[in-house]
């Protein structure tokens, strides 16, 4: 049988459904209905998150219907332009995963399917504080308003719809995959489109004399959160100084103002920060300027899938300074010699179960060896200075 609507569930990271004529959406249910007096009843399901491959979160995304039969309901609403169909919930809390999981999936999903911009944003599991985060970025992408679930009772028509997020992967998007060949640096056009609108924070001025220095920005963990963060901090930052920075230390939370770091980030010639959800924050670095990740123990595959692979895609001049064990705190409780030191890949053959991931990330702090850390600030000072001339 063939039906208005069908679902593609072979991709390891989404499962990504299309409805292909009119359909009908009822919010109270979470159903889209399409009628179709010649088939008989159908129903598919599916939850419109990718990150198909993790049983945990998608067990707690809400499931959408999708039914085809001899009837639906009225329309209460109707809207002349396509919807794209997805959940805000899951891990979404966390800025690197308003991203990943979120923004770049839409946005891929978005110019492979609607690439003139006319779509309507339709949200699963909507909450108001990720409408007012990411506003700026969710105008740009659509100009119609979003059509929430949890907000309304009405019944809303569509001319189609699609359902789910395609993701190529962490913080990527691959232009092979994108019939308009899309690729990272254009979402970054996207988000400088966002944010050079009506910006809370105008750029600082940028001083035209050559002998001005670089601007750093030290993104640090706050005091509420015990773990990655750099426990010489303040020594740390006087090297910074003595070698030519202006720093800046940036210590954002969940209610920072994406806006106000943009400013401040779009203006900077150099990015520092441990590995964390923070250094999502680099996707605001211009071209050619410089982000360096400090990478705990245990932590290297997820620091270069997950931010490496920003600085390539944004063509960001990128440094790795991975620490050693005698710069971990994870040596005072272990000793040097344990395995979970020596050889965190042995460690994590089979895997990165939650017991393991909790070592490395939560209980792990770090206290740089400022004699080494000064080489690998050097290094991206100079790339800040290359960086500045080419400014003038």
């Amino acid at each position: 049988m063939t039906y208005q609507f069908s679902c593609n569930r072979t991709y390891l990271r989404y499962d990504l459904c299309t409805i292909d004529g009119s359909t009908v959406l009822d919010p109270t249910t979470s159903t889209f209905f399409t009628m179709d007096p010649t088939s008989p009843f159908h129903v598919e399901k599916i939850r419109p998150y990718p990150r198909k491959y993790e049983d945990y979160i998608m067990g707690q995304i809400k499931e959408l219907n999708l039914v085809s039969g001899p009837s639906s309901p009225q329309c209460t609403i109707r809207h002349e332009s396509p919807a794209i169909v997805f959940s805000a919930g899951g891990y979404t809390g966390n800025l690197f995963h308003a991203f990943n999981d979120g923004l770049i999936p839409l946005f891929i999903t978005a110019s492979s399917f609607y690439p003139d911009g006319d779509f309507i944003i339709v949200v699963s599991e909507f909450h108001d504080w990720w409408q007012s985060k990411y506003a700026e970025i969710l105008k740009v992408l659509s100009k119609h308003p979003i059509v929430a679930f949890e907000k309304d009772n009405a019944t809303h028509c569509f001319p189609s719809a699609t359902l789910g997020l395609i993701a190529h992967g962490f913080m990527t998007i691959d232009p092979t995959l994108i019939p308009t060949s899309k690729t990272l640096m254009h979402f970054r056009d996207l988000l400088e489109k966002a944010y050079t609108q009506s910006p809370i924070l105008p750029s600082p001025p940028l001083d035209p004399k050559p002998e001005r220095r670089p601007r750093l920005v030290l993104t640090c963990r706050g005091n509420d959160v015990s773990s990655r963060r750099i426990l010489n901090q303040d020594e740390v930052i006087q090297v910074m100084k003595e070698i030519g920075f202006d720093v800046i230390v940036f210590q954002p939370n969940r209610y920072t103002s994406l806006s106000e770091a943009y400013a401040m980030l779009n203006s900077s010639h150099v990015m520092v920060g441990v590995h964390g959800a923070a250094l999502t924050h680099a996707l605001f670095l211009r071209p050619r300027s410089v982000f360096m990740q400090v990478v705990p123990i245990g932590t290297e595959w997820a620091a270069d899938v997950f931010y490496g692979r920003i600085a390539k895609g944004l063509n960001v001049n990128y440094l790795e300074y991975k620490i050693r064990v005698e710069e971990s705190s994870l040596m005072e409780k272990y000793g040097k010699d344990n395995v979970l030191l020596k050889d965190p890949s042995a460690v994590q053959k089979k895997g990165w179960p939650t017991e393991i991931m909790d070592i490395y990330l939560k209980q792990q702090n770090v206290k740089l060896d400022l004699v080494r850390f000064r080489k690998s600030l050097k290094s991206a000072y100079l790339m800040a200075k290359k960086f500045m001339h080419k400014e003038r």
